[in-house]
């Protein structure tokens, strides 16, 4: 991040995991500094915490000309919602395992279940061709079953049900309302998704999710990798998958990092940091 185009100062800020930091240093930084022409580069030494994200996040606010004393991260409340949600299903875990059973004969026992969501525009044609191929093969491998809550869009029912229609282990059904949705996510062992929400969601849950698309406007998840592009190629889906169900390690290494949009208590951050400036 800089000041202007002629750089007379750098400074240079070595980092791993400072997420509860790196902030208020910046701010510090830039409040004191008495130099009009300068820059800083953070040194990301592989954080495994939101070290990254927050260095990022600050400095597009301030490319878009926000004021550094009105930036204050606290993550997307949407992750409050869902750990509060998280909790009452679990107190409800029964009623969700029968839904499962009694309205599409689902069962999670003995088996590693692979969540698919899929649904954009920019994948008609080709892309669900390919994702569909995909998911045919990775059908094939043993103890996994595949549940695809399906798209109303024609130019994602036909494709999906053509190729994946007949296949005894992946259930195609229909589109679930929230709370059913989550247990799903709570109950997959990793996610197949080109959906924005469910790269938000789903690290919340340990969930390893891999992004059937060529580029992601929430690269925050890439980066502290909670998630990852395999785009629609029949090849890299398969590929990705298959290390993911094999390789405890690099499983480990996807469902154990920290989310890097939210961790629960957004709204109290935005509640105090109100109050602190009233």
């Amino acid at each position: 991040m800089n000041n202007k185009n002629s750089v007379k100062v750098t400074i240079i800020i070595p980092a791993y995991n400072e997420e509860t930091g790196i902030k208020k240093t910046l701010n510090k930084i830039m409040e004191n500094i008495n130099n009009d022409s300068y820059e800083i580069i953070v040194v990301d030494d592989y954080s495994k915490d939101k070290t990254a994200e927050i260095v990022s996040s600050f400095d597009n606010l301030l490319n878009e000309g926000i004021e550094k004393k009105s930036i204050c991260v606290v993550g997307n409340t949407v992750i409050d919602s869902l750990l509060e949600t998280s909790k009452k299903i679990d107190l409800e875990y029964e009623k969700y395992i029968n839904y499962f059973n009694d309205n599409y004969k689902v069962t999670f026992n003995n088996f590693k279940t692979i969540l698919v969501t899929g649904h954009r525009r920019e994948s008609f044609g080709d892309g669900f061709e390919n994702i569909c191929h995909a998911l045919k093969k990775i059908s094939k491998y043993n103890k996994v079953q595949i549940i695809y809550p399906l798209h109303l869009n024609p130019n994602v029912q036909e494709p999906v049900k053509r190729i994946l229609g007949k296949i005894k282990n992946i259930y195609l059904i229909k589109p679930l309302d929230y709370l059913p949705f989550i247990f799903l996510m709570k109950n997959s062992y990793l996610i197949l998704t080109d959906s924005g929400g469910v790269q938000e969601e789903a690290p919340s849950l340990g969930k390893p999710v891999l992004v059937m698309r060529d580029n992601t406007e929430r690269p925050e998840g890439i980066s502290s990798g909670t998630s990852k592009l395999v785009g629609t190629s029949v090849k890299e889906i398969t590929k990705n998958v298959q290390r993911l169900l094999t390789n405890k390690k690099k499983y480990n290494s996807m469902a154990q990092s920290v989310n890097p949009y939210g961790d629960g208590f957004a709204a109290n951050k935005i509640y105090k940091h109100i109050l602190s400036n009233l």
